[in-house]
């Protein structure tokens, strides 16, 4: 019998270049900056700003361009981790109506005693109640809830000085 794996493990490997890092760096601080603001920033002409970032896009790299929304400010005062412990075909991973509940913001499959580990957002504890109430019927939900958040997001940036260093452009 053959092994199924993941599309992403056949996925060919991207190397970034201490330029695209330079680009990267640029659009994570703020992504609607103009392939002729990008150039001035990291000395490139325009039209090599706009082929690299369009490598970068079509080689997966850059996946999308996104606003970072206050939870607070937009009503979302309750914020939780629900760890499900859920197998077979009433798995959470398996219904796809779940990813597109409003109050899910991410989904995660993970190895241990649970299947997944999902981030909820909610106006109040009463809609937090019913979140958990309708997870109920594909496993056991387990709720840890945010208290404060130190560090809600940061720019993805090398690992370390050597892999600033790769060679130009995508393969």
């Amino acid at each position: 019998m053959k092994a199924v794996l993941p599309d992403r493990l056949y996925e060919r490997k991207v190397s970034v270049d201490s330029m695209d890092w330079a680009l990267l760096r640029e659009l994570q601080d703020d992504g609607r900056l103009s392939y002729s603001e990008l150039s001035r920033r990291v000395h490139l002409s325009p039209p090599a700003v706009a082929e690299r970032v369009r490598r970068l896009e079509t080689a997966g790299v850059i996946t999308g361009y996104h606003a970072h929304v206050d939870l607070t400010k937009a009503g979302r005062h309750v914020v939780a981790l629900i760890r499900m412990s859920c197998y077979g075909p009433r798995c959470v991973l398996r219904d796809p109506e779940v990813l597109r509940w409003p109050e899910v913001l991410e989904v995660h499959r993970v190895t241990g005693d649970a299947c997944s580990i999902l981030k909820v957002v909610t106006a109040s504890m009463a809609d937090f109640e019913s979140t958990i109430d309708r997870l109920a019927p594909y496993g056991q939900p387990s709720s840890t809830m945010v208290l404060s958040t130190p560090l809600s997001w940061r720019p993805l940036s090398p690992l370390s000085p050597a892999a600033d260093q790769g060679t130009p452009g995508l393969e």
